[in-house]
Protein backbone atom coordinates (compact mmCIF):
# COMPACT_ATOMS: atom_id res chain seq x y z
CA UNK A 1 0.00 0.00 0.00
CA UNK A 2 1.31 3.25 -1.24
CA UNK A 3 1.83 6.14 1.65
CA UNK A 4 -0.48 8.98 2.10
CA UNK A 5 1.01 11.96 0.89
CA UNK A 6 0.17 15.13 2.61
CA UNK A 7 0.36 18.49 1.45
CA UNK A 8 0.31 22.58 2.96
CA UNK A 9 1.58 25.97 1.55
CA UNK A 10 4.09 27.29 3.61
CA UNK A 11 3.24 30.56 5.75
CA UNK A 12 6.78 31.81 7.04
CA UNK A 13 6.58 29.69 10.24
CA UNK A 14 9.47 27.06 10.82
CA UNK A 15 8.98 23.49 9.55
CA UNK A 16 8.73 21.76 12.88
CA UNK A 17 5.73 24.60 13.90
CA UNK A 18 4.11 23.97 10.26
CA UNK A 19 3.56 20.19 10.52
CA UNK A 20 1.65 19.99 13.57
CA UNK A 21 -0.59 22.52 12.70
CA UNK A 22 -1.74 20.77 9.76
CA UNK A 23 -1.82 17.56 11.53
CA UNK A 24 -3.20 18.11 15.68
CA UNK A 25 -1.61 14.70 16.41
CA UNK A 26 1.99 15.46 15.74
CA UNK A 27 3.78 17.15 18.59
CA UNK A 28 6.63 19.57 17.27
CA UNK A 29 9.49 16.81 18.91
CA UNK A 30 7.54 14.22 16.26
CA UNK A 31 7.42 16.85 13.61
CA UNK A 32 11.59 17.58 14.13
CA UNK A 33 11.79 13.85 14.13
CA UNK A 34 10.19 13.60 10.65
CA UNK A 35 11.97 16.51 9.48
CA UNK A 36 15.34 15.06 10.40
CA UNK A 37 14.94 11.54 8.92
CA UNK A 38 14.12 13.14 5.60
CA UNK A 39 10.27 12.28 5.08
CA UNK A 40 9.71 16.34 4.68
CA UNK A 41 9.85 17.85 1.18
CA UNK A 42 9.88 21.72 0.40
CA UNK A 43 9.10 22.32 -3.41
CA UNK A 44 9.57 18.89 -4.15
CA UNK A 45 13.19 18.35 -2.45
CA UNK A 46 13.75 16.84 1.02
CA UNK A 47 14.03 19.59 3.61
CA UNK A 48 16.47 18.21 7.00
CA UNK A 49 16.45 21.05 9.39
CA UNK A 50 13.11 21.68 11.48
CA UNK A 51 14.59 25.25 11.99
CA UNK A 52 13.85 25.56 8.05
CA UNK A 53 11.33 28.94 6.69
CA UNK A 54 10.44 28.27 3.51
CA UNK A 55 9.18 30.95 1.60
CA UNK A 56 5.64 31.63 2.12
CA UNK A 57 3.64 29.89 -0.78
CA UNK A 58 6.31 26.83 -0.92
CA UNK A 59 4.40 23.77 -1.51
CA UNK A 60 5.85 21.11 1.97
CA UNK A 61 4.94 17.85 1.71
CA UNK A 62 5.45 14.62 3.77
CA UNK A 63 4.66 11.07 4.31
CA UNK A 64 4.67 9.35 7.30
CA UNK A 65 6.80 6.05 8.12
CA UNK A 66 5.25 2.92 7.65
CA UNK A 67 3.87 2.02 11.66
CA UNK A 68 5.43 -0.20 13.08
CA UNK A 69 3.58 -3.00 15.43
CA UNK A 70 2.71 -1.25 18.50
CA UNK A 71 4.22 -2.66 21.79
CA UNK A 72 1.16 -0.88 23.81
CA UNK A 73 -0.61 -2.86 26.23
CA UNK A 74 -4.21 -3.30 25.46
CA UNK A 75 -5.70 -2.40 28.93
CA UNK A 76 -9.33 -2.89 30.33
CA UNK A 77 -9.37 0.83 31.67
CA UNK A 78 -12.38 2.77 31.94
CA UNK A 79 -13.43 5.01 29.42
CA UNK A 80 -16.47 5.67 27.69
CA UNK A 81 -17.49 5.13 24.30
CA UNK A 82 -20.41 7.55 23.00
CA UNK A 83 -20.22 6.36 19.64
CA UNK A 84 -18.17 4.48 17.11
CA UNK A 85 -18.20 2.70 13.69
CA UNK A 86 -15.92 1.65 10.77
CA UNK A 87 -14.27 5.22 10.63
CA UNK A 88 -13.86 6.94 14.01
CA UNK A 89 -14.64 6.59 17.83
CA UNK A 90 -15.96 9.42 20.25
CA UNK A 91 -14.95 8.49 23.61
CA UNK A 92 -14.65 10.37 26.95
CA UNK A 93 -11.27 10.78 28.54
CA UNK A 94 -11.60 10.70 32.45
CA UNK A 95 -9.95 13.51 35.01
CA UNK A 96 -6.06 12.01 35.64
CA UNK A 97 -5.70 9.75 32.49
CA UNK A 98 -2.67 10.76 30.18
CA UNK A 99 -3.11 10.29 26.55
CA UNK A 100 -0.44 8.46 25.31
CA UNK A 101 2.47 6.72 26.32
CA UNK A 102 5.58 8.56 27.27
CA UNK A 103 8.41 8.56 29.56
CA UNK A 104 7.53 8.17 33.40
CA UNK A 105 3.87 6.49 31.59
CA UNK A 106 4.29 3.70 29.65
CA UNK A 107 0.97 2.22 30.57
CA UNK A 108 -2.07 3.08 31.82
CA UNK A 109 -3.32 5.72 29.40
CA UNK A 110 -6.10 6.58 26.71
CA UNK A 111 -4.40 4.82 24.04
CA UNK A 112 -3.73 1.61 26.75
CA UNK A 113 -7.69 1.62 26.62
CA UNK A 114 -8.71 2.30 23.55
CA UNK A 115 -6.46 -1.03 22.19
CA UNK A 116 -8.65 -3.05 24.49
CA UNK A 117 -12.29 -1.16 23.52
CA UNK A 118 -11.68 -0.45 19.20
CA UNK A 119 -11.03 -3.16 17.22
CA UNK A 120 -9.21 -0.65 14.96
CA UNK A 121 -6.54 2.64 15.16
CA UNK A 122 -5.33 5.15 12.79
CA UNK A 123 -1.44 4.93 12.51
CA UNK A 124 -1.03 8.14 11.80
CA UNK A 125 -0.26 9.15 15.25
CA UNK A 126 2.85 6.93 15.46
CA UNK A 127 3.68 3.72 17.66
CA UNK A 128 2.82 5.57 20.39
CA UNK A 129 0.22 7.66 20.01
CA UNK A 130 -2.41 4.91 17.51
CA UNK A 131 -5.52 6.90 16.31
CA UNK A 132 -5.16 10.10 18.22
CA UNK A 133 -6.19 13.18 16.51
CA UNK A 134 -5.81 15.51 19.45
CA UNK A 135 -4.72 15.48 22.74
CA UNK A 136 -6.02 16.60 26.02
CA UNK A 137 -3.90 17.40 29.54
CA UNK A 138 -3.64 14.63 31.52
CA UNK A 139 -5.45 16.42 34.54
CA UNK A 140 -8.82 17.57 31.96
CA UNK A 141 -11.17 14.91 31.15
CA UNK A 142 -13.67 14.73 28.38
CA UNK A 143 -14.55 14.18 24.71
CA UNK A 144 -11.93 13.20 22.75
CA UNK A 145 -12.19 11.81 18.69
CA UNK A 146 -10.67 8.63 17.69
CA UNK A 147 -9.84 7.55 14.23
CA UNK A 148 -9.82 4.41 13.34
CA UNK A 149 -8.51 4.55 9.73
CA UNK A 150 -5.72 6.81 8.49
CA UNK A 151 -8.12 8.85 5.89
CA UNK A 152 -10.30 9.30 8.56
CA UNK A 153 -7.46 10.61 10.47
CA UNK A 154 -6.26 12.85 7.56
CA UNK A 155 -9.63 14.50 7.34
CA UNK A 156 -10.60 15.29 10.69
CA UNK A 157 -6.74 16.74 11.47
CA UNK A 158 -8.15 18.93 8.07
CA UNK A 159 -11.14 19.73 10.16
CA UNK A 160 -8.68 21.10 13.07
CA UNK A 161 -6.63 22.89 11.05
CA UNK A 162 -9.23 24.85 9.11
CA UNK A 163 -11.34 25.72 12.40
CA UNK A 164 -14.01 23.67 11.20
CA UNK A 165 -14.44 21.47 14.13
CA UNK A 166 -15.94 23.05 16.86
CA UNK A 167 -14.61 22.00 20.62
CA UNK A 168 -16.44 23.81 23.80
CA UNK A 169 -15.32 23.35 27.34
CA UNK A 170 -16.27 24.40 31.01
CA UNK A 171 -13.94 25.92 33.09
CA UNK A 172 -14.70 26.66 36.37
CA UNK A 173 -12.68 30.02 37.18
CA UNK A 174 -11.42 31.92 40.20
CA UNK A 175 -13.73 35.56 40.30
CA UNK A 176 -16.34 37.02 38.89
CA UNK A 177 -16.33 37.92 35.50
CA UNK A 178 -17.08 41.56 34.58
CA UNK A 179 -18.77 41.21 31.57
CA UNK A 180 -21.48 37.94 30.11
CA UNK A 181 -18.86 37.09 27.38
CA UNK A 182 -15.78 37.90 25.97
CA UNK A 183 -12.94 37.20 23.38
CA UNK A 184 -9.20 36.52 24.04
CA UNK A 185 -6.51 37.33 21.06
CA UNK A 186 -3.23 36.72 22.47
CA UNK A 187 0.01 34.71 21.13
CA UNK A 188 1.33 32.06 23.25
CA UNK A 189 4.68 30.11 23.54
CA UNK A 190 7.00 28.41 25.47
CA UNK A 191 7.68 30.23 29.19
CA UNK A 192 11.33 31.56 28.50
CA UNK A 193 12.02 30.85 32.11
CA UNK A 194 10.31 27.80 32.17
CA UNK A 195 10.49 25.46 29.38
CA UNK A 196 7.34 23.18 31.04
CA UNK A 197 5.04 25.92 30.77
CA UNK A 198 3.03 27.81 28.05
CA UNK A 199 3.17 32.09 28.25
CA UNK A 200 1.39 34.99 26.74
CA UNK A 201 4.07 36.22 24.14
CA UNK A 202 3.67 38.51 21.46
CA UNK A 203 5.98 36.67 19.19
CA UNK A 204 4.37 33.32 19.56
CA UNK A 205 1.20 31.68 17.28
CA UNK A 206 -2.07 34.02 17.62
CA UNK A 207 -4.44 31.86 19.94
CA UNK A 208 -8.55 32.72 19.99
CA UNK A 209 -10.72 31.79 23.01
CA UNK A 210 -14.41 32.72 23.18
CA UNK A 211 -16.11 32.44 26.91
CA UNK A 212 -19.26 33.21 27.76
CA UNK A 213 -20.91 33.03 31.89
CA UNK A 214 -22.57 30.24 32.64
CA UNK A 215 -23.36 30.60 36.28
CA UNK A 216 -21.76 31.95 39.50
CA UNK A 217 -21.11 30.58 42.40
CA UNK A 218 -19.67 32.75 45.11
CA UNK A 219 -16.11 33.70 44.29
CA UNK A 220 -16.02 31.39 41.22
CA UNK A 221 -17.56 31.52 37.98
CA UNK A 222 -18.98 28.52 35.27
CA UNK A 223 -17.78 28.96 32.28
CA UNK A 224 -18.47 28.02 28.55
CA UNK A 225 -15.26 27.67 26.69
CA UNK A 226 -14.96 27.81 23.00
CA UNK A 227 -11.62 27.48 21.25
CA UNK A 228 -11.15 28.41 17.91
CA UNK A 229 -7.20 27.24 17.85
CA UNK A 230 -5.49 24.47 20.04
CA UNK A 231 -2.60 25.85 21.54
CA UNK A 232 -0.72 23.87 24.36
CA UNK A 233 -2.62 25.04 27.61
CA UNK A 234 -4.39 27.56 25.65
CA UNK A 235 -7.13 27.96 28.31
CA UNK A 236 -5.34 28.28 31.52
CA UNK A 237 -3.02 30.68 29.81
CA UNK A 238 -5.56 32.71 28.46
CA UNK A 239 -7.86 32.71 31.79
CA UNK A 240 -4.94 33.42 33.79
CA UNK A 241 -4.18 36.17 31.49
CA UNK A 242 -7.30 37.90 32.72
CA UNK A 243 -6.47 37.28 36.27
CA UNK A 244 -9.23 34.67 36.09
CA UNK A 245 -7.14 31.21 36.61
CA UNK A 246 -8.96 27.87 36.02
CA UNK A 247 -9.39 26.67 39.50
CA UNK A 248 -7.23 23.82 41.03
CA UNK A 249 -4.50 24.63 38.37
CA UNK A 250 -0.91 24.41 40.04
CA UNK A 251 0.40 25.46 37.29
CA UNK A 252 -1.20 28.62 36.32
CA UNK A 253 -3.29 29.21 39.71
CA UNK A 254 -2.97 31.61 42.14
CA UNK A 255 -1.08 30.63 45.83
CA UNK A 256 -4.61 31.86 47.27
CA UNK A 257 -7.45 30.28 45.60
CA UNK A 258 -10.92 28.66 46.52
CA UNK A 259 -10.10 25.00 47.14
CA UNK A 260 -10.83 22.54 44.28
CA UNK A 261 -10.35 18.61 44.30
CA UNK A 262 -9.00 18.98 40.40
CA UNK A 263 -8.28 21.15 37.53
CA UNK A 264 -11.91 22.43 36.98
CA UNK A 265 -12.06 21.84 33.17
CA UNK A 266 -13.52 19.65 30.81
CA UNK A 267 -13.91 19.18 27.16
CA UNK A 268 -17.52 19.42 27.01
CA UNK A 269 -18.88 19.16 23.73
CA UNK A 270 -16.84 18.68 20.15
CA UNK A 271 -18.66 18.83 16.65
CA UNK A 272 -17.23 18.05 13.55
CA UNK A 273 -18.27 16.61 9.46
CA UNK A 274 -17.84 12.91 9.11
CA UNK A 275 -14.94 12.23 7.09
CA UNK A 276 -17.27 9.53 4.89
CA UNK A 277 -20.76 10.36 4.63
CA UNK A 278 -20.50 14.52 5.08
CA UNK A 279 -22.98 14.31 8.27
CA UNK A 280 -22.29 16.93 11.05
CA UNK A 281 -22.00 15.24 14.37
CA UNK A 282 -21.81 16.85 17.83
CA UNK A 283 -21.71 14.89 20.58
CA UNK A 284 -21.60 16.24 24.42
CA UNK A 285 -19.91 14.78 27.71
CA UNK A 286 -21.26 16.32 31.10
CA UNK A 287 -19.38 18.56 32.69
CA UNK A 288 -18.91 16.50 36.19
CA UNK A 289 -17.91 19.34 38.71
CA UNK A 290 -20.68 21.52 37.96
CA UNK A 291 -24.60 21.73 37.95
CA UNK A 292 -25.80 23.83 34.81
Amino acid sequence: MSATVYRMIADGQRLDVLLPVADAALSRSQAARLIKDGFVYVGGHVETKPSCKPEKGAEVTWTLPEVKETENLAQDLPITILYQDEHLAVVVKPEGMVVHPAAGNPDGTLVNALLFHLDNLSGIGGEMRPGIVHRLDKDTSGVMLVAKNDAAHASLSEQLSLRTMEKHYRAMVMGKMKEETGRIEKAIDRDKNDRKKMAIDPNGRMAITEWKVLKEYGDKSLLDVHILTGRTHQIRVHMRSLGHPVLGDPIYGYSKMPHAKRLMLHAYSIAFTHPVTGERMEFTAPCPFAEE
